[in-house]
């Protein structure tokens, strides 16, 4: 029997996330997923717009097969092929499922790098997010289920309740901050080993919701690239390339980091800040605001949007609000601000904005609550 729930995100998706036309070809790009059935709501969906869907299916262990006995004429193969199937498309819907988040972690850094190089670099940053209306979200599965301390019936609700929120209210509620943040210089950070301070006067700020993360609540920019100084300690573990890292430490001088601890894998963190120069210097800040997420799972696309935190991304910053960072790296780290997490406060030109996770000012109260 059809889950009504997932027709319904797939309407979102093509209606609001892609806007998908007539005519339009939309590459629906599917990884570990436990069955067809969003993929073919998508392709229903699509179709009923008079879209052209085109599905890639991916598993992840065949992928770690694949980068481990990879080599440069192969990936470099690999990426000819995916960049001219990119090219052809108006449109991309990423689905990203985990039979296991760890899948690729034994993969040698310089393996990876390879991938960044060949495949995300060209196929996804110079193609993908340039030129097309592109949207990428998970998928529930009990890997996730497990990560969120839940079962698995619970999380498919919670991850339905929040995926399919009302975005048109969330873009509304988002936009005074948005517009606070647009007359913003100085930013500062100060929470439990944490002192920060950098410039984001005359980046653009960009307010998220809906159009290409599934879930979404956040709004962005970027530090002015040389501007950041101070120290901040994430409180929430993060996971990158399969590799999670607890209690990273970052120490800023100029804008670059010029010391990178952790209570894990902390010389993998350093070879990854060390893949190229822009991996040392900030390209995103951002401001998670969705009530709906309260607790970190070690999945990026719900930790960054977590009620009362912040993250802040080592490596490429977007074109729309453009630093001139360019990296083949691109790390959300999150910092949780509320007080069981040890509380914190946030400063824009000295003036108090969000303190324990809590706004602040009159005109962003609308954020503490829900759409």
């Amino acid at each position: 029997m059809r889950d009504a729930r997932i027709d319904r995100l797939a309407q979102l998706l093509v209606s609001h996330s892609t806007r998908l036309q007539a005519g339009e070809k939309v590459l629906i790009e599917c990884f570990d997923l436990p069955g067809p059935e969003l993929p073919a709501a998508l392709v229903r969906a699509a179709a009923e717009r008079g879209a052209v869907p085109i599905v890639v299916t991916k598993q992840n262990a065949v992928l770690r097969a694949m980068w481990l006995h990879a080599t440069e004429e192969m990936v470099r193969t690999i990426g000819a092929v995916e960049r001219q199937l990119m090219e052809e498309v108006q449109a991309y819907v990423g689905i990203r499922g985990a039979a296991n988040v760890s899948e690729l972690a034994d993969v040698p850094p310089e393996k990876m790098d390879l991938y960044r190089t060949y495949i995300w670099q060209p196929v996804h940053i110079g193609i993908r997010i340039r030129r097309t209306k592109w949207v990428v979200l998970r998928y529930p599965t009990p890997s996730m289920a497990q990560l969120a301390g839940m079962s698995t019936e619970a999380f498919e609700d919670f991850y339905f309740d929040v995926c399919t929120v009302d975005y048109p209210a969330m873009a509304r509620a988002l936009e005074p901050l948005a517009e606070l943040m647009r007359r913003t210089d100085q930013v500062r950070l100060v929470g439990p080993d944490t002192d920060l301070t950098f410039s984001i006067k005359g980046i653009g700020v960009v307010p998220c919701a809906g159009e290409h993360n599934i879930p979404d609540g956040e709004v962005f920019t970027a530090p002015v690239r040389d501007s950041v100084n101070g120290y901040i300690t994430f409180n929430t573990p993060t996971i990158y390339e399969g590799v999670t890292f607890e209690r990273v430490r970052l120490e800023f001088q100029e804008g670059k980091i010029v010391r990178a601890t952790a209570s894990s894998n902390e010389r993998r963190l350093n070879e990854i800040l060390d893949a190229d120069e822009g991996a040392r210097y900030i390209g995103e800040f951002a401001i998670g605001c969705n009530p709906k997420i309260r607790e970190p799972m070690k999945d990026i696309l719900f930790d960054e949007k977590i009620a009362g935190s912040i993250h802040l991304t080592p490596g490429n910053a977007y074109e729309e609000a453009d630093n001139g960072n360019r990296s083949k790296v691109h790390w959300d780290m999150v910092l949780i601000q509320r007080p069981e997490y040890g509380g914190g406060e946030m400063y824009f030109d000295g003036r108090l904005v969000r303190k324990d996770g809590e706004f602040v000012l009159p005109e962003l109260q609308r954020l503490n609550e829900g759409f």
